[in-house]
């Protein structure tokens, strides 16, 4: 009970750090649409992804404990699923589903963090839809199932853009399982766009993880090493890395009984994996811990772009008055000399007497004031425009990018610097920026160092072997 309260204490911190001093400063600068904190306040979410034949509904009824998804060789479903915790539903109740709503409900429904997805349309909300559901499994955690990926559907005749929903929901969970069969070993279309294209330009490489399901249904071991062997292939070559992916194998213990006692000889080779089907369900188990870690990078990146946006901004609007200032300078000892020449002139040759005067000496001022009101007007506003024109062309030069790890970070704000820019014409107010930048600059340095210092400690209670009593056995079927 410690540790559960110390994490869901921790973690509203994190978010009321993100919601205090991120989302103003990312809501005000085009940086997000929508308050950054939406995206991160929920429960901690497993995407799981695959074929149309890749077992997705009978692996998550497996975890369920309950038939909850509809299973079938032929797509069964065309709907993105949330499926959620009914913590309302009696405990000596059969595992069901307890309630279910449309997408409608969830796009608009404050409590969840699904906002961000209303840009989709009408039809992809018409496929999007929560399940409660009264299963144990899912008391700390949810699963999003998604419509299997197909050669002959395309992303037009779906109604919506697949990959941008995938990369939006891969952006939000905090595991990603991406399931392949022993029939399809190799990968579609989509699941090929999505590994190469979307989930990794979405999602972070730890946070993704392979699974082989099915294994039951391989006719013996060597079968199941050939069909190991074809996915790592392929997927070796779809991701473009030179080490082969880490690949879980599982299966229905249920499927897997129906297949042993028809041929208990060739699929006595499960034995030796149920350990695989272990490690697997407690790698989603582990998703609450795996949320402090992906809140904590989540400040971190965000407080690092926020950080170099508004640096960019100081940098554009220093510059920016240091040449105003020495364009200034030079206007004002033009007007000087043009005011006391005007005032030699008024004294020796317009006939206004001495030059101590007080016509003579209005005459001069009046030629300062003049001459810096045109300078004003001409030079100040040309020059202004022309560094406007230049920074645009020359973005790049705003920073010091030094390492990598900003450069990496500036890219991803490059093109809001330059449409803010474009869009205020670098009208703005330099005491607010810096102001500003002070603020997200104290998260960015000393907030990341103080969230990290407590998942620390959270390791440490893990370390305690607290951790291992919370987590139910993965064969506790």
């Amino acid at each position: 009970m410690y540790r559960e309260n110390y994490i869901n204490s921790l973690r509203t911190e994190m978010v009321d750090m993100v919601r205090v001093y991120l989302s103003p400063v990312a809501l005000k600068y085009g940086y997000s649409d929508v308050p950054l904190e939406t995206t991160i306040k929920w429960r901690p979410m497993v995407l799981i992804l695959g074929n149309y034949s890749s077992g997705k509904s009978t692996l998550i009824n497996e975890f369920l404990g309950a038939d909850i998804q509809a299973v079938g060789q032929a797509p069964t479903d065309d709907s993105f699923t949330i499926i959620t915790w009914d913590e309302s539903a009696p405990p000596d109740r059969p595992i069901e589903t307890t309630e279910v709503r449309d997408g409608k409900f969830l796009l608009n429904d404050p409590e969840y963090p699904f906002e961000i997805l209303k840009k989709h349309g009408q039809r992809f909300a018409s496929h999007f839809r929560l399940k409660k559901v009264n299963s144990p499994f899912l008391r700390n955690l949810a699963l999003i199932d998604t419509p299997g990926m197909l050669d002959s559907i395309t992303e037009r005749d779906r109604g919506y853009n697949y990959q941008d929903v995938i990369g939006d929901l891969a952006q939000l969970a905090d595991l990603v399982l991406v399931l392949f069969d022993p029939h399809k070993a190799g990968t579609v279309r989509e699941s090929h766009t999505s590994l190469r294209e979307t989930i990794s330009a979405r999602t972070f490489e730890d946070r993704v993880l392979f699974v082989l399901n099915r294994i039951d249904e391989c006719t013996s071991l060597a079968d199941l090493l050939q069909v190991y062997g074809t996915l790592c292939w392929n997927l070796s070559q779809i991701t473009g890395r030179k080490d082969i992916p880490t690949i879980n194998l599982t299966y229905s213990l249920r499927a897997a009984t129906v297949a042993q006692a028809r041929d208990p000889e060739a699929s006595s080779f499960l034995y030796h994996l149920q350990n695989q089907r272990k490690m697997l369900k407690r790698s989603v188990l582990e998703a609450p811990q795996r949320r402090l870690d992906n809140l904590a990078t989540f400040i971190e990146t965000h407080s690092e772009r926020l950080d170099h946006f508004l640096e960019a901004m100081i940098n554009y609007r220093m510059r920016l008055r240091k040449r105003r200032f020495r364009l200034w300078a030079a206007g004002t000892v033009a007007g000087l000399l043009l005011g006391g020449l005007a005032a030699v002139w008024a004294s020796q040759w317009g006939g206004f007497g001495n030059l101590l005067d007080l016509p003579v000496l209005g005459i001069g001022l009046t030629a300062f004031l003049l001459s810096m009101a045109i300078w004003k007007i001409l030079p100040i506003r040309i020059m202004a425009r022309l560094y406007h024109r230049k920074q645009m062309r020359h973005i790049d030069q705003l920073i010091p990018l030094g390492n990598q790890t900003r450069k990496d970070s500036w890219q991803a704000v490059r093109g809001l610097v330059a449409d803010y820019l474009a869009r205020t014409k670098g009208a703005f107010s330099l005491a607010e920026v810096k102001s500003e930048y002070k603020s997200i600059h104290k998260v960015c340095i000393e907030g990341t160092r103080e969230v990290r210092v407590a998942l620390n400690e959270v390791s440490d209670i893990l370390k305690d072997g607290q951790y291992e009593k919370e987590i139910p056995d993965a064969e506790d079927e």
